[in-house]
């Protein structure tokens, strides 16, 4: 049986490599696209599950094996979409998945969302993060977190320090945690992790 992985923000920076990771990893994806979305970006032959992150529709996890989310309300949208997409989409797709029995749940985090400072730039995304970790955790769904540090769009090089002593200023091409994502999704070797990444 074929694993079909149902991708929010499939047509992201790190989604669409997600999307192709999991082909190339034998699973089916499936990309979570609101109206509007440019799917040129997917690879051909994507199947696509209409849905928005910031209204999402019960059954939108039906008959997948897992669900990775890879949104974001991006950086130059305020508050309230970061509250929309970030916080209350993300805690959202964990309720529909739960309510799916999906087998399993990744989410893509933050670094710093564990400890979310009180005064900068990053503290509303890194607080909407951490509520929606802490709503996956508490979900009862099988679960990884990957915190990556800053990401940039460099190409893969699967030189990469997971867990043990990131460096904070550190930087994580979108490809090596496309490839991290894609892995906890298809294998489960990263359940029940919250792991801080970077590329080395």
């Amino acid at each position: 049986m074929t694993m079909k992985v149902l991708v929010a923000g499939a047509t992201g920076k790190t989604g669409r490599l997600l999307v192709s990771e999991l082909k190339d990893r034998g699973a089916e994806p499936i990309a979570l696209v609101r109206d509007g979305s440019d799917t040129s970006v997917l690879p051909e032959g994507t199947e696509q599950r209409k849905g928005d992150l910031t209204n999402l529709q019960a059954g939108v996890c039906d008959g997948v094996d897992a669900v990775v989310f890879a949104a974001g309300s991006g950086g130059s949208t305020g508050p309230e979409m970061t509250e929309k997409v970030d916080r209350e989409g993300a805690q959202h797709l964990v309720d529909l998945a739960r309510e799916a029995d999906v087998e399993r749940f990744v989410m893509l985090s933050s670094v710093g969302a564990d400890n979310p400072p009180e005064d900068n730039e990053m503290t509303h995304y890194l607080k909407a993060k951490q509520a929606a970790d802490a709503h996956l955790q508490a979900s009862g769904l099988t679960h990884s977190i990957l915190r990556p540090v800053a990401l940039t769009d460099d190409p893969k090089t699967n030189a990469i320090n997971l867990g043990e002593g990131v460096d904070q200023k550190g930087k994580a091409h979108r490809a090596d945690v496309a490839a991290v994502l894609a892995e906890a999704a298809v294998t489960g070797r990263h359940d029940g992790k919250v792991q801080e990444m970077q590329t080395l």
